[in-house]
């Protein structure tokens, strides 16, 4: 199966707008739940200390959130690959012509 022009033209335009949401955003903080969970599956002592965490404060929900922040360069480099696949899909052949 042979890519076309408009699915080029979608990947260049969902890179484009990721590009622009990173540069816009400076960090995402993670829910404690998903924090939790990222740090149970990798092994983290992150987990240990959100567990002993819980219990000192005899709550049900994690206490510790992860800020995640994002390198400038990902923003930038997803903008350029973006606009370079808007433009590759603007170079091509029409569907069905």
């Amino acid at each position: 199966m042979d890519i076309t022009r408009n699915q080029y033209f979608f990947a260049g335009l969902a890179c484009l707008l990721l590009g622009l949401q990173f540069r816009m955003v400076d960090t995402f903080e993670l829910t404690p739940e998903f924090t939790q969970f990222l740090a149970e599956r990798t092994g983290h002592p992150l987990a240990s200390v959100n567990a002993t965490s819980q219990t000192l404060a005899q709550s049900d929900k994690p206490l510790v959130k992860k800020m995640i922040r994002p390198p400038d360069w990902l923003g930038w480099s997803l903008i350029s690959l973006g606009s370079v696949l808007i433009l590759h899909s603007w170079a091509m052949k029409k569907p069905g012509s």
